[in-house]
């Protein structure tokens, strides 16, 4: 039997935005403020008490900020909304986000 060649292209094409590197995770949660973010589309009021839960049952000691403290981040004042949040974060003490996006 015979080997055959393929020439094989990634639909996807270049990446247009250079990656970054994360930010540092801490060790632990317990004790953190955690941001929930969300784009107010698909599933997130369920979807989000879920996480709620399942964070407190690993982190007992972690503060949890609902998504109606920052607003919806697409849609309508999506713009408002972003401009705003590095402010939030700070007036909320907030340690990490956890950002749900739907749809």
């Amino acid at each position: 039997m015979s080997e055959e060649e393929f020439s094989v292209l990634w639909p996807g094409g270049a990446s247009a935005v250079p990656p970054i590197e994360p930010a540092r995770r801490p060790n632990s949660l317990d004790g953190k403020r955690i941001a929930l973010l969300w784009d107010y589309m698909f599933r997130g009021e369920e979807i989000f008490p879920i996480l709620d839960q399942a964070l407190h049952e690993r982190f007992p000691e972690v503060e949890i900020v609902g998504y109606d403290t920052f607003g919806s981040t697409f849609g309508g004042d999506e713009h408002a909304v972003l401009e705003a949040l590095p402010g939030l974060l700070k007036e909320h003490r907030i340690d990490a986000a956890i950002s749900g996006i739907g749809c």
